[in-house]
């Protein structure tokens, strides 16, 4: 059973049903060339609060390969998540700057004003690699569904061939199931992961 935190910032409302630890395993399975990568990793994800308007994500995946034998570090990510408005006066930044304006809490109401007409409310979640990639996707969140795609990738110098990239995460029978697709070493957009996790 999932337990709704209810003192909530009202910006991160919408992502309530994400906040916590979940861990699983999932699949890979993506053709590169003449070869295909499959195989198993187990999967640890957080979703956590500060009290801001926006939600922090780490994730940490590790290789097991398709007979169990291997175990290998997987990349690691990091980052936040948030509800996509404007930003006004009564916001800090950007950097260290603070607001120009004083506000007082954004409520509910100003929430729902963003909630689109097919019910669900536009996001944007930034997320950083061990990798040297960082990936910036737009969405939307609807109920216990999230689907994002990604609209910008940055890669350093020395990284892998990767280009785009999109999510889906949903929660079914109090499990987060979530399916990765990516465009990347020479391969075009296409499924290459997903995992079952359960809250811990």
């Amino acid at each position: 059973m999932i337990e709704l935190p209810t003192d909530l910032p009202a910006d991160i409302v919408p992502f309530a049903w994400l906040i916590g630890v979940w861990e699983g395993t999932g699949v890979i399975d993506y053709p590169v060339g003449e070869e295909r990568l499959q195989g198993e990793f187990t999967h640890r994800v957080s979703f956590s609060h500060d009290g801001g308007p926006f939600l922090n994500y780490s994730g940490t995946a590790t290789f097991t390969g398709e007979d169990q034998s291997a175990s290998i570090p997987l990349i690691a990510e990091s980052g936040f998540w948030r509800l996509s408005r404007p930003a006004d006066t009564t916001d800090a930044g950007p950097a260290l700057l603070p607001p120009l304006a004083a506000s007082d809490a954004r409520t509910v109401d100003d929430v729902e004003s963003l909630r689109g007409e097919n019910g669900a409310f536009p996001i944007e979640v930034s997320l950083a690699h061990s990798d040297g990639i960082l990936e910036f996707y737009l969405g939307e969140i609807n109920g216990p569904r999230v689907d994002i795609a990604s609209d910008a990738i940055v890669r350093a110098a020395g990284t892998k061939d990767y280009s785009a990239a999109s999510r889906m995460y949903g929660l079914v029978d109090g499990h987060l199931l979530w399916a990765w697709d990516i465009a990347a070493l020479g391969t075009p957009l296409r499924a290459h992961a997903s995992a079952r996790l359960a809250q811990v």
